[in-house]
């Protein structure tokens, strides 16, 4: 699958470079590589060799050429001899019109004793060539000095054999930097993007692989961001063409600061790119062999890989000459290989064959490098490295560079202060945060732009970007912008289960190409983990599939086992401090390597505002790190010594965090921790032991008023018939003083002076207040007074529910009917629901800020249907000003409030559902929102991308009207019922059924493999037994349908499918609508769209095909085995079931290919052929990134007939049934191509809803991951 690249998003932070869209990119993998089997061995040959021997680089190509005193035209040649620009000193041109030349150099060097020669591209890309106005000819230069440097290797080869030569493609540092700004009036201006080397990189590196080369080398680095820009590009090569070649990095110290230019010292440059894991690191050009030494050393004792090294020849003098001989130069370097410290070395700047020659004599004498065994640890860097050893200390990690955390930093950023704002982060670094974590996730603000900005600032500010960062968000982009600007080695926070399996490998693999450590946090399908036994599962599973699967290294996981808030006054909450403390040890125990991290003041968020929280910190900090906890998101200001804490204070505390001591209310340990906590509001003086009785001497309102903020049942029924004895009806009492107190205590928890188990205390009082006057309510109940029913749900997408619980039990204790709906819960199913049952009220909350997102969506949605209930919002990252703006303009038939916090929801309820008070506080609020409104400037909209009609005038072109699509051989329904599964056997892809299990490694080379070979022949025996098993014994069948039929392009992204042949009079049965990429590709490749790949032509014929594939009677086998009490063959099952799936829909295909269809009857693809999609055509299914709208399985099943065929069915959310299924289309087009749809803009979205005949609600809804 070829990867498709866009053009970056420019800002005022970043500019997009002229030379990166001069000319179209060739972005795509050749058909062929010439060399590629020569390239598969070698890794292989070259390691072989430096096994025995120190190898030999060759020397400076620059110096050699100024030897031959080269004029202007010269460098034409006859090919430019009539251009117009000068190309003097353009060296790499010479491959063109030179090319005789640079094969003698690279002779000359052969000659001298060179086993690694390098191409001459060092300025080969466009960012470079646009100095000459040659982008264009970018990938003809790296292609012909590739194969000129082959063929001159391959010589030499071919003379001696025992000593092979190899090719190292160089890929050069460009001009630009992308972590420093060449503006010191603006430094957060780069003049370079990520994206931008990553497109200019990718098209070198195909190109040299396609020219021959056997390694790549990236060298001569100053700023290490461009060289994370290459790694990311040539890994994202490799990834796509199936084969990988080794990868030689190679730093530039610059001066006698011993840093790169960017400010980085050698081991945090290490640091940053090991995550290429590069067959050797090493440093060049800027220094001499004697300078250069102490680096080398430095690499040498810290890199588990080879080491290199190619210095200049000394420091040149006045004249820019270098004046170091090689006898000198190669006796320099004698130091560093008596010392054991050199793998490969030659020479930069300044040396010739000559230098080559002595160097090459005199390390023929030493060994090489052994490779020193590095324990694993967590590696990271800014401009200095940060390693976490078991040996380390706690991690402070320094939060207050976070908007949703900081209301001063969320202030600076909205303001622009950014001055102030990169203060916050400087004062964290001096107050010993060794990791910042920095978010910018609050629903007012541009997030992306906020972290670009800042994150480049502080690139720019050696005091802070000393330390690593951690890029903070829960929006994937945002963490992507923040990875594509930090040179160092930084942590992603974070990554999770949530979305699927699916996505959690993808951005695990992204973290790994960018070069990142990553926090996981407990989260995955079902919700978060707020048990321990939730917490070690979700954290295994992570974990094997990270290392087994994706092969991320266990030292950079991080994982986040949830911290949450102790003492809530909530019996189920009583053991969240203990879960997780035992959660960090079994972590600690039994995942090698990983770390465990956490929020820590979330621990202590029910005392906010009151001095204890600081000692409660402390304490859990006590107990987790004895655990293992490793690091923590932390403000060293909010911690209190441990053992400055009172004995009592500290012994309630862990009463409390321990979850022991708690009595038969289960609420002891924290009802002694309030008590405490009251003292240390007053300064720590006891209070005086004596019950003061003076309040029952007040009003009787003054009475329930103090009753209700103490929390004191006592007096509260004699309180309460004093006070029905006192006002007119009963529900006045409840409307009058009983509110009035609760708004007391509303009032003094949102000034953290009460917390949150005080207000379930006072909402109990509350409740038996309200059970005394209950008989009187419903003695004099009119129709309509009814006690409210309010319908609660944490929305779509959105796990958290600690604060939703809270309110529930809040309002359930004042006799509301509660119909709590939990968490995740979709749009439909909320109103569907609301309606069904009769709520008075809804209520939205989420933590997470897409949340937000969801709760206008369903605000909308509520419009749409014209509901007429009010609509309550509440939860972490919602505030007065993202309601009044967002959430309330789209919805006007009734109220929409933003509730602050817990306390106050049973005041805003009771006003709701009261006759005399409701429309009052619905006035006072829309009036209170249209003021913010004002207050607030509206944000410009962002420049939009191509219009939806020109990226269908730049799709797919293709000459039709010379193009005969391949006719079938079978057309119509073929249903394949108890099809043998033994014909799927050969097609099954073994590897991941042994990750599944924990095994890494590919398969069949695993069975033999020294570490896991046993475990895994024992495991495939069962698995190959218990497979036999069902086939002999019909456990499971394998069932299938699929159709050929005449089909037709009949709009600019509309498929139409027809009973017979058009030509002949066919009518259309079905059509499906597909979405087109809507992006300015600076890479010139089309805007895909899979009706691109259906012929538009009246007079022609064209076909598509469709599939489904089941494998039928897993789920009750499976529940068979499990009630036998044999899980083992339970997860057997599932597991060969699901491979089963896959190797049928793999199976399939290809006999579509050869029979069926027939377009490819002579095809003869190896099973790991097929694995790597090299066939002709594709089988792209809905829900995925080429067609990522779901409901259109909808009308594939229609098509197709499926659910008759085979009994496989779709869910609401379209998901099938049974588990173990595939489907999707059939395209047979020799340039068809699998890709990813991306952001498409509104225009598409309204012209979508039009072909599917939808409203614009729904199809926001379905396109909601689509929209810009």
């Amino acid at each position: 699958m070829t990867q498709t690249m866009t053009s970056p998003t420019s800002s005022h932070s970043d500019t997009t470079s002229d030379a990166s869209s001069a000319d179209d990119f060739i972005l795509t993998p050749p058909a062929v590589f010439p060399y590629k089997e020569q390239q598969l061995t070698a890794r292989a040959r070259i390691t072989e060799q430096m096994a025995s021997r120190i190898l030999m680089l060759d020397g400076a190509m620059g110096t050699q050429i100024q030897t031959y005193k080269l004029e202007e035209s010269d460098y034409r040649g006859e090919r430019f001899a009539d251009i117009d620009q000068d190309v003097r000193g353009n060296n790499d041109l010479l491959v063109l019109t030179q090319p005789q030349m640079i094969k003698d150099i690279h002779h000359d060097h052969l000659l001298a004793g060179a086993d690694i020669i390098e191409t001459n591209t060092f300025n080969g890309t466009r960012l470079s060539m646009a100095d000459y106005d040659m982008q264009y000819l970018v990938p003809e230069l790296n292609k012909t000095a590739a194969k000129i440097a082959r063929e001159a290797a391959d010589e030499f080869t071919a003379k001696t054999p025992e000593k092979p030569r190899f090719v190292a493609g160089v890929v050069g540092p460009t001009s630009r930097t992308c972590s420093i700004s060449p503006d010191v009036n603006d430094p957060a201006f780069r003049n370079i993007t990520f994206d931008e080397l990553v497109l200019n990189y990718r098209e070198a590196t195909l190109c040299l692989i396609e020219g021959g080369v056997d390694l790549i080398l990236i060298e001569t680095i100053f700023d290490t961001l461009n060289a994370k820009a290459a790694i990311f590009a040539i890994t994202g090569v490799f990834e796509d063409i199936g084969f990988e070649l080794p990868i030689m990095i190679s730093g530039t110290i610059t001066d006698a600061s011993g840093r790169t230019l960017s400010g980085q010292t050698a081991e945090a440059f290490y640091n940053s790119i090991r995550h290429a894991k590069p067959l050797s690191v090493g440093f060049n050009c800027a220094l001499g062999a004697d300078a250069l030494r102490p680096h080398i050393q430095t690499l040498s004792n810290i890199a588990d890989t080879y080491v290199s090294a190619h210095p200049n020849a000394g420091l040149p003098n006045e004249f820019g000459e270098y004046d170091e001989t090689a006898e000198e130069t190669a006796a320099l370097l004698e130091g560093f290989a008596k010392a054991g410290i050199l793998n490969i070395v030659g020479g930069c700047c300044g040396t010739t064959p000559e230098h080559i020659r002595h160097i090459a004599d005199m390390v023929a004498n030493y060994p090489p490098r052994a490779i020193p065994e590095i324990a694993p640890a967590c590696r990271l860097s800014g401009l200095e490295p940060f390693n976490i050893t078991p040996d380390s200390l706690f991690v402070n990690v320094g939060e207050r560079t976070n908007v949703t955390g900081s209301k001063k930093f969320l202030r600076l950023i909205k303001t622009e202060a950014y001055t102030e704002a990169l203060d916050v982060a400087r004062d964290q670094v001096e107050g010993g945060a060794q990791i910042v974590d920095i978010n910018m996730d609050e629903g007012m603000l541009d997030s992306k732009q906020a972290m670009i900005h800042f994150v480049n600032l502080v690139s720019g500010e050696p005091d802070i970007s000393r330390v690593p960062l951690m890029i903070d968000s829960s929006k994937w982009d945002i963490i992507e912008e923040g990875l594509k600007r930090t040179q160092g080695k930084s942590v992603v926070n974070s990554i999770s289960l949530k979305e699927g399996h699916a996505e959690f490998v993808e951005r695990a693999k992204l973290c790994m190409r960018y070069g990142a450590a990553i926090i996981v946090m407990a989260f995955d399908e079902d919700g978060q983990a707020d048990t321990y036994e939730r917490k070690i599962e979700i954290s295994k599973r992570s974990y094997d599939v990270l290392v087994n699967e994706v092969g991320f290294p266990s030292e950079d996981i991080i994982f986040d086992p949830n911290i949450f808030a102790v003492a809530t006054g909530i019996t189920e909450h009583n053991n969240y401090g203990a879960d997780f403390i035992n959660a960090t040890k079994w972590i600690t125990d039994n995942l090698p390597n990983a770390m465990v991290s956490g929020g820590v003041s979330n621990v202590s968020f029910s005392f906010r505002g009151n001095p204890i929280r600081e000692a409660i910190n402390s304490v859990f900090l006590y107990h987790a790190i004895k655990n293992g906890l490793t690091m923590g998101i932390v403000n060293p200001s909010m911690l209190e010594v441990y053992d400055d804490i009172p004995i009592e204070a500290r012994e309630a505390i862990e009463d409390v965090m321990l979850n022991r001591n708690q009595g038969e209310s289960g609420q002891d340990a924290t009802e002694r921790l309030m008590t405490i906590a009251e003292n240390y509001q007053d300064g720590g003086k006891k209070k005086d032991s004596t019950v003061d009785m003076s309040w029952r001497e007040g009003t009787v309102e003054e009475r329930i008023a103090h009753a209700l903020v103490k929390g004191i049942t006592t007096f509260i029924e004699e309180d309460t018939k004093e006070a029905w004895e006192k006002y007119p009806k009963p529900l006045e009492v409840i409307e009058g003083p009983l509110m009035d107190g609760m708004n007391i205590v509303g009032d003094l928890f949102g000034a953290g002076k009460m917390f949150l188990p005080q207000v379930v205390k006072s909402a109990r009082v509350m409740k038996q207040s309200v059970a005394w006057l209950n008989p009187y309510i419903e003695a004099e109940k009119v129709e309509g007074e009814v006690k409210g029913k309010v319908l609660m749900a944490t929305v779509k997408g959105d796990v958290h529910d600690i604060g939703k619980n809270i309110v529930g039990v809040v309002l359930g204790c004042n006799g509301y009917d509660i119909l709590d709906l939990g968490v995740m819960v979709p749009c439909e199913t909320i109103l569907d629901t609301a309606i069904k049952e009769k709520v008075d009220i809804i209520g939205l909350s989420g933590l997470i800020t897409p949340s937000l997102d969801e709760m206008v969506y369903v605000a909308k949605q509520m419009q749409e249907r014209g509901m007429t209930l009010p609509l309550m919002i509440g939860g972490a990252t919602t505030s007065k000003a993202h309601t009044a703006v967002k959430v309330e303009p789209q919805y006007k038939n009734d109220a929409v409030i933003y509730v602050s916090d817990a306390s106050r929801s049973v005041g805003v309820v009771t006003k709701l559902l009261s006759k005399e008070h409701r429309q009052g506080l619905i006035d006072e609020t829309r009036e209170e929102y249209i003021k913010v409104r004002e207050r607030l400037a509206k944000r410009q909209p962002k420049a939009a991308k191509l219009t939806y009609a020109e990226s269908v005038e730049g799709g797919f072109q293709y000459d039709w009207d010379n193009y005969t699509p391949p006719v079938p051989n079978q057309l119509g329904q073929v249903i394949l019922d108890d099809y043998p599964i033994d014909k799927l056997l050969p097609y099954i892809d073994w590897t991941p059924f042994f990750i599944s299990w924990g095994l890494a490694g590919k398969y069949p080379k695993i069975l033999q493999d020294e570490v896991v070979g046993e475990a895994a022949r024992d495991l495939f025996d069962n698995a190959q037994n218990l497979m036999q098993k069902m086939i002999d014994e019909k456990l499971i069948i394998a069932k299938g349908v699929f159709k050929i039929a005449p089909a037709k392009r009949t709009g600019a992204d509309t498929i139409s499918v027809y009973d017979k042949s058009p030509t002949d009079g066919g009518q259309p049965t079905h059509t499906f609508e597909h979405l087109r990429q809507q992006s300015d590709k600076a890479s010139g490749k089309p805007n895909f769209s899979l009706a691109d790949f259906i012929s538009p032509l009246e007079n022609s014929d064209d076909y598509i095909g469709g599939f489904t594939v089941s494998i039928v009677g897993t789920e009750d086998l499976a529940e068979k085995y499990k009630a036998a009490g044999d899980d083992y063959n339970a997860i057997m099952v599932q597991a060969l079931s699901d491979r089963l799936a896959e190797a049928f829909a793999e199976h399939l295909h290809e006999r579509v290919r050869k029979d069926y269809w027939g377009y490819q009857a002579d095809e003869t693809l190896t099973n790991d052929e097929l694995i790597k999609e090299k066939y002709v055509g594709i089988r792209p299914a809905p829900g995925y990134p080429a067609c990522p709208e779901h409901t259109e399985k909808g009308k594939l099943f229609d098509w197709l007939g499926t659910v008759e065929a085979i009994g496989t069915t779709l869910t609401e959310s379209f998901a099938m049934w049974p588990a173990s299924s595939v489907s999707g289309f059939y395209y047979s087009h020799p340039e068809s191509e699998y890709f990813n749809v991306g952001k498409i803009g509104r225009d598409q979205l309204e012209d979508y809803a039009k072909r599917k005949e939808w409203d614009i609600k729904t199809a926001e809804k379905w396109l909601n991951p689509n929209l810009a």
